[in-house]
């Protein structure tokens, strides 16, 4: 399935905006997707297993309400990043 990632996350990614990945659920995408980008999970995801404050995960434009959620081979999955400033 399509991952849109965040451009704040791109290091991870070699550059890349979107890149694929299988899995049952999205805690699998997110292993897979570790494993490829060493270090990118610990960005998205606490040290209790939730999704973390400023990062929101939508799958087919529906928020995602936690990373055991179902999934498609079809579904699309974009991660966003809260922006901040002062």
């Amino acid at each position: 399935m399509r991952v849109i990632i965040p451009p704040a996350l791109h290091s991870y990614t070699e550059g890349k905006g979107e890149v694929s990945a299988d899995g049952a659920t999205l805690a699998d995408v997110l292993a897979v997707l570790d494993n490829r980008y060493p270090g990118m999970r610990f960005r998205i995801i606490d040290e209790q297993g939730g999704i973390r404050r400023h990062i929101k995960i939508f799958v087919n434009q529906t928020q995602a309400n936690g990373i055991e959620e179902s999934l498609n081979p079809t579904d699309k999955i974009l991660i966003v990043c809260a922006l901040s400033g002062g």
